[in-house]
């Protein structure tokens, strides 16, 4: 994970918020534990909303599943 935490440095260095996204997405599915992925998963979903990016419903739901999110 260290070239993905590279990216990511990068990334926040950049303000490239989209490449977050994806980042933060890649970041929680190669996650070890359920928290650290439920961290950067949330990252990567602030990050959606920020940029109303596309994928923004979708790690909402991975949220909910996760327990992490409610259902409004």
């Amino acid at each position: 994970m260290t070239d993905l935490n590279s990216r990511l440095l990068a990334a926040h260095v950049a303000d490239d918020k989209a490449a977050l996204v994806s980042l933060y997405r890649q970041a929680a599915a190669a996650a070890n534990d359920q928290n650290a992925a439920g961290f950067y998963l949330t990252h990567a979903y602030v990050f959606a909303l920020e940029l109303d990016h596309p994928d923004a419903p979708a790690l909402r739901a991975e949220l909910i599943a996760q327990g992490r999110e409610t259902v409004l």
